[in-house]
């Protein structure tokens, strides 16, 4: 219960979950799962949530008897098993986050959940948290669709009546950050706080920036400057108060990652207390290789927010002067950069354009054009226009700027044309983040 770094270590390895990397770091291989299964994600279709949830291929509803048998069997199996449990919250700002417990069955999932979620540093205060919704993983225990009414062995239900998440026939780390961020998803806008999937960094001037983008698109990369501070890399709320982190650490892609092009990401891989997934190692040498993707496309990194340099103690900024929508388009017919109006801002808000990068979801092996409303349709339980509504709002309260950037391809689609440099894409965010691109003279486009 609420067990340290190095414990969590030893019990990771002492029941042969992972391998200690070169330098320190933890490496663990999930097996069949590499990426999220949306196909496999419900919710439970009950009176207090019905009449709110966006139902349909995002939100699949499962019966509360299916829900309530796939429980007690999932109960039954755990059952004299060795689990794990750590208490945090999802939310930096005291005055909108909530409080969690995750229970795993793998130790590794629990440090991972321990770097993902905030954790609380006074003794006392921790001695009165009261978790407000419990995650119980336990990827060794398989539903049967027949009896579960579930889509397949893998499940990932989540109870807003119980608050209660169950997960179960995946060992991807991701469903469990991913499924409280739904939560806070489904929450936060009835109390009037915007829940959004983008990264954010600020200065120290307090000029805070957001950058919205799906997996893959370089949210945790462009938003890891050495020149600002770290907010976080993926989930954080927009309050009447201004932003704030949901999680206490980064999920970062390792795809191809260098210490030249990312070095602040890159030296979070050689320390103790990252956890890596499906990051492929010189079984002798225990040397890391990033650039291999015989397991999957989808590598990934989980570390404390304190691995970075420049991170912001607080999780919180001002509210934001600068929006990034980043797009990574896989046709090479978007530009570099462009400034939105307020009406295209909306727009390429709601229609949330990108291609959808090999590895990322379970199935995906070739960039595809998608359209995922808001930036994080998979995650969004109640319906789009009320996420919209809330952006536009604050948008024109806050007088933002919102730039549309093009981290895909130049030159001719994928295959034909080259992906951006991180370089070059970072240089025109930072020219628009000081004012470079302000006074500049532009062009309307007639079609974007």
């Amino acid at each position: 219960w609420n067990l340290s770094v190095p414990a969590l270590y030893e019990e990771a390895l002492r029941r042969g979950e992972a391998s200690v990397a070169a330098n320190g770091p933890l490496v663990a291989y999930t097996g069949t799962h590499t990426g999220r299964s949306p196909n496999d994600k419900f919710v439970v279709d009950e009176p207090s949530c019905h009449d709110k949830v966006w139902w349909g291929d995002v939100n699949k509803p499962i019966s509360t008897e299916k829900f309530d048998r796939l429980y007690a069997d999932m109960m039954a199996y755990l059952d004299g098993k060795d689990l794990f449990a750590v208490d945090a919250y999802a939310g930096a700002d005291p005055a909108h986050r909530l409080p969690i417990r995750v229970i795993t069955q793998f130790a590794w999932h629990n440090l991972f959940a321990r770097h993902m979620f905030v954790a609380e540093t006074d003794p006392a205060e921790h001695a009165k948290h009261r978790p407000e919704f419990t995650v119980i993983d336990a990827p060794y225990f398989k539903a049967d669709p027949a009896i579960h009414g579930t889509r397949s062995d893998c499940f990932i239900c989540l109870s807003f009546a119980r608050r209660v998440v169950i997960i179960g026939g995946t060992s991807y780390a991701g469903e469990i950050k991913k499924s409280i961020f739904t939560v806070m998803n489904y929450l936060l806008p009835q109390r009037d706080v915007m829940p959004m999937h983008c990264s954010a960094n600020t200065d120290d001037h307090g000029d805070t920036a957001l950058f919205f983008g799906l997996s893959g698109t370089g949210k945790t990369t462009l938003s890891s400057d050495p020149a600002r501070r770290l907010i976080g890399d993926d989930e954080h709320g927009w309050s009447p108060q201004g932003v704030f982190n949901f999680e206490g650490g980064c999920y970062a892609k390792m795809i191809k990652l260098s210490a030249e092009a990312e070095p602040q990401i890159y030296s979070t891989t050689q320390r103790f207390g990252t956890v890596l997934e499906n990051v492929v190692m010189d079984p002798e040498t225990r040397v890391l290789d990033f650039d291999a993707d015989t397991l999957t496309e989808n590598t990934r990194g989980a570390y404390p927010l304190s691995f970075i340099d420049n991170f912001e103690v607080t999780g919180q900024g001002q509210h934001p002067r600068n929006i990034v929508m980043l797009t990574a388009d896989a046709f090479g017919v978007l530009p570099p950069i462009a400034k939105l109006t307020p009406q295209a801002a909306m727009y390429h808000f709601l229609s949330g354009y990108t291609a959808r990068l090999a590895g990322t979801e379970k199935g995906v092996t070739e960039p595809k054009a998608t359209f995922s409303t808001c930036f994080g349709a998979p995650f969004l339980p109640l319906p789009p226009n009320v996420y919209a509504k809330l952006l536009g709002e604050r948008i024109a309260t806050y007088q933002a700027n919102v730039w549309l950037v093009n981290t895909g391809w130049s030159g001719g689609p994928h295959g034909v044309g080259k992906r951006m440099k991180i370089a070059h894409t970072r240089a025109m965010i930072t020219a628009a983040l000081t004012g470079q691109l302000n006074a500049v003279t532009y062009d309307v486009h007639p079609i974007f």
